[in-house]
């Protein structure tokens, strides 16, 4: 792949490291603030908001210049998040923080995807994809344990006793750590390659953006097979992140778990979906990549099995088996994705239309389940009702492909007979 892939790579696990131990972290802040349980994942929301709603902008900024600084620039933005983090005396005021933290992912994005489309030929793209999602996902697997692990009442005492001059509390010290983790993502962007692509922008216009944006939009969700990858990855981003706060108020519930405990089963469901990548990327060419949706399906029913565990090792077993679903049919769909919006019109452009929908997903399933949390409905029926969702839309999806195949096959067909009648006629 080259030493400019593997620094890539070093930037986006200390920087996914960093993301997945802040949300812990940021977590333990809410309930040490002694806010309501539906405010925990409106902490997502607010990290994705600005995926939605700067989509339009973020990226023409992606491909304005060499995507390594626009990886810099935005970590750096993480960094100045924490420091609000850092100080927060309030819930809302938290949230506020951890926004500036989600704006910063947002810019990250496009750029952190759409370099790999400027640095590889199309036919290594599932492969890289594979290796970097499975990095990805080892980074959220240790940045849940670390987050963990931080909160944990035995390394908070450390950390006290350790006297950061500047930090009264354990949270505070940890959101201390985790920017210097962002700080070590940060010198590593500086380090990229420049791909030689022109990065000029040929209009700043705002109006225009926003135009070119809903142009490139509705050019993704028109294209036959861009539309079936681009409503599979949205549904898996939406589901993910919900799943995320399932499974921690389900150990708590099911297993006993406090929320350091539970974190670290957040990471057993990452090693699953690290090991589905890396054999979706050993197994599965980008021509093959829509042979996996009904793996989908399958994820979604295993899901509902969640209710009938109450020992860890079967917790343990099921929650690699549903990563493991995840991680092999998101990669090989993922990288057709990102090749046709390429191909149609620009990685940068292509990635924010990607993020678009797949946060604006993320934002209304979080809502859905805040409310449910709100309104007090048990954690088991909420899965059922998870895994019924994501079974149905992913089957829906399917035969939704299937009609896109039949009609491809008829418009063929049709070409095939058409010179032939026109000979026979003459």
């Amino acid at each position: 792949m080259g030493r400019g892939f593997y620094t890539i790579m070093a930037a986006q696990f200390f920087s996914s490291l960093a993301d997945n131990a802040l949300l812990i972290v940021a977590i333990a802040l809410l309930i040490e603030l002694h806010a309501p349980a539906y405010l925990t994942p409106m902490l997502k929301f607010v990290f994705v908001l600005f995926y939605v709603t700067l989509a339009p902008f973020v990226g023409a900024f992606a491909d304005s210049m060499p995507k390594g600084r626009v990886m810099f620039i935005s970590n750096t933005v993480k960094i100045i998040g924490c420091g609000l983090l850092f100080f927060s005396s309030h819930q809302y005021f938290a949230l506020a923080a951890y926004a500036v933290v989600g704006l910063g992912a947002a810019a990250y994005s496009p750029a952190k995807y759409g370099i790999l489309t400027e640095l590889l030929p199309p036919e290594k793209l599932v492969i890289a994809n594979g290796w970097i999602e499975a990095l990805t996902v080892t980074s959220i697997v240790l940045g849940t344990v670390l987050g963990g692990i931080l909160i944990t009442p035995a390394v908070s005492a450390v950390l006290l006793e350790f006297q950061f001059s500047f930090a009264e509390t354990a949270v505070g010290a940890s959101i201390f750590l985790i920017a210097m983790i962002y700080g070590i993502a940060a010198i590593f962007n500086l380090y990229i390659p420049n791909t030689g692509i022109d990065h000029r922008i040929l209009k700043k216009d705002p109006l225009f953006l926003v135009r070119e944006f809903t142009h490139c939009f509705q050019l993704l969700w028109r294209d036959k097979l861009g539309q079936i990858s681009l409503a599979v990855t949205t549904l898996f981003w939406g589901a993910g992140a919900t799943l995320q706060f399932i499974v921690l108020e389900w150990a708590e519930v099911a297993l006993n778990y406090p929320l350091n405990q539970a974190a670290q089963l957040q990471g057993v469901f990452a090693v699953g979906v690290a090991i589905g990548a890396i054999g979706a990327a050993k197994l599965i060419s980008l021509r093959q990549s829509v042979k996996v949706i009904p793996l989908g399906i399958a994820m979604g029913l295993v899901v509902m099995a969640m209710i009938f565990v109450n020992e860890l090792w079967i917790a343990i077993a099921l929650l690699i088996l549903m990563g493991g679903l995840a991680g092999f049919f998101v990669v090989p769909m993922n990288a057709l994705l990102q090749h046709r919006g390429y191909i149609l019109m620009g990685a940068g452009h292509s990635i924010a239309v990607q993020n678009f929908n797949e946060n604006l997903s993320i934002l209304s399933m979080l809502l859905l389940y805040a409310a449910l949390i709100l309104f007090d409905v048990h954690i088991y029926v909420v899965i059922v009702l998870f895994g019924l969702f994501v079974s149905t839309i992913m089957a829906v999806i399917r035969y939704w492909h299937i009609l896109n195949q039949r009609k491809e096959d008829s418009l063929h067909l049709i070409g095939a007979i058409k010179p032939n009648t026109r000979r026979a006629v003459k």
